[in-house]
């Protein structure tokens, strides 16, 4: 007798994602998701949302949001992109992400309409709005109180902004993506402010001045109140602490002091103050107060952001960062600086063709004493020869060595990091250049 294998439904789903556009290809339009949202019933609008976009810190945002929130009793739905190692990553319930088994289950109720209205637009529903639809109906099937909802990219078009969020926080704005939302920040900012709609609390964080304006602008039109750090709230006091840092912020209703968290950075500092901004506009406490100190404290000091400037190996410390862009490969370089007393810094670097890459090689260059460059699994990754002849240029060749795949570029990076008299006294990994990058290192390093 012939047993059939068990059907692996997570695979199953993602080979019927697969053909929809990539999240890389896009066409500026919420038509499609919210038709798609309207056959569904529209489920985000079944409980209030707190919704984030910007350049860098979302997904850290998002989850000292979700944190805080789960800290006062509510049921969260959080919404991040991209996923590190699992599609399943990206909707969480409860602080957890989704089974692989109830994942399938939300698709497979959400699979008879896709068709549907596929038909009856030019252009099918993306990859990306069907995680999106995915992830609110999951929400609403729960029931979460509230949910935390990370941007894919920009903000007036991005599937997410289906939703009206209540609270609207923008992360910094540099550049970035400038193939689909524009070529200076004033014009980048513009469309992250697609977030603030009618009536919302916008919750900014510090901004380069076109940003700012940009924000202003889209807030007076919606006639949103606004929260600005450096203004109506913001970072007091940092100091470096065993494991993280410890912080005293100024939030909307008050002050919080001696609020430990456990990430490196003034980058993660500065999250912080925005993330406690959000929820304290959530809950109306610039009126009523601050919220409980206790509890924040609490929250922070759980806070864990996988892939961002995380330690995933000793003896030599090996760190995986999901920076890709120059803004964030300038922050991550500075907590490294900060946080870490290295002798001697090995990178290992696999980065997107269409990124700044000389950028952030310039960025590397005064910190890093070895650069390994490899690629990672993504068709966008930049080829290692043609990585490595700009690398070339900017650290000289006496500093750069190639690897074709990810594997040996770690166990190269090793290498170099343990040769020396630094090996003895302190040396350090630092993988970097890509979301996929960290992933694929971390699967590789710790598992999945």
């Amino acid at each position: 007798m012939t047993v059939t294998p068990p059907v692996d439904e997570l695979a199953r789903v993602e080979a019927q994602l697969r053909p929809r556009w990539p999240e890389t290809r896009l066409e500026p339009s919420l038509t499609r998701i919210a038709a798609l949202m309207e056959v569904l019933g529209d489920p985000q609008r079944g409980y209030p949302v707190v919704q984030i976009t910007g350049t860098n810190g979302k997904t850290s945002t998002a989850r000292m949001i979700d944190e805080l929130l789960r800290g006062f009793g509510l049921r969260v739905g959080r919404f991040t992109s991209p996923h590190l190692a699992s599609i399943t990553e990206r909707i969480s319930v409860d602080g957890v992400q989704l089974p692989a088994s109830r994942f399938a289950e939300v698709y497979d109720d959400v699979a008879p309409y896709l068709g549907m209205v596929d038909a009856r637009q030019p252009i099918a529903l993306s990859y990306f709005e069907v995680l999106t639809a995915l992830g609110y109906v999951a929400f609403a099937d729960a029931p979460v109180d509230v949910a935390v909802v990370e941007v894919g990219m920009g903000g007036l078009w991005d599937s997410t902004s289906v939703a009206d969020a209540q609270v609207a926080v923008v992360t910094p704005i540099a550049l970035d993506h400038m193939h689909y939302l524009g070529d200076d920040v004033g014009s980048i900012a513009t469309e992250k402010a697609g977030i603030i709609k009618a009536g919302a609390i916008a919750v900014l964080a510090q901004q380069p001045a076109d940003a700012l304006d940009a924000l202003l602008r889209r807030s007076v039109q919606m006639d949103a109140t606004v929260a600005r750090e450096g203004m109506e709230f913001g970072l007091v006091e940092r100091r470096i602490a065993v494991g993280g840092q410890l912080l005293a912020v100024q939030g909307l209703g008050g002050s919080y002091d001696e609020v430990f968290l456990p990430l490196h950075g003034a980058h993660q500092a500065q999250n912080a103050a925005v993330a406690l901004a959000a929820v304290e506009a959530f809950f109306g406490a610039g009126a009523q107060g601050r919220i409980d100190v206790n509890t924040v404290r609490a929250a922070f000091a759980s806070v864990r952001t996988p892939g961002r400037l995380e330690a995933v190996r000793s003896a030599p410390t090996v760190l995986v960062d999901a920076a890709h862009n120059p803004a964030g490969v300038a922050a991550t370089v500075a907590a490294v600086q900060e946080a870490f007393d290295f002798r001697r810094l090995v990178a290992v670097m696999a980065c997107m063709a269409d990124k700044d890459v000389r950028r952030m090689l310039e960025i590397l260059e005064p910190v890093v004493d070895e650069l390994v460059v490899t690629a990672n699994s993504s068709p966008r990754s930049m080829a290692p020869d043609d990585l490595a002849a700009l690398a070339v240029e900017v650290l000289g060749p006496e500093r750069v060595t190639v690897e074709v795949r990810l594997d040996d570029a770690l166990d190269t990076a090793v290498r170099l990091a343990e040769e020396g008299a630094a090996a003895l006294s302190g040396s350090g990994i630092l993988v970097i250049g890509s979301v996929v990058t960290a992933g694929e290192a971390r699967v590789l390093l710790v598992g999945r």
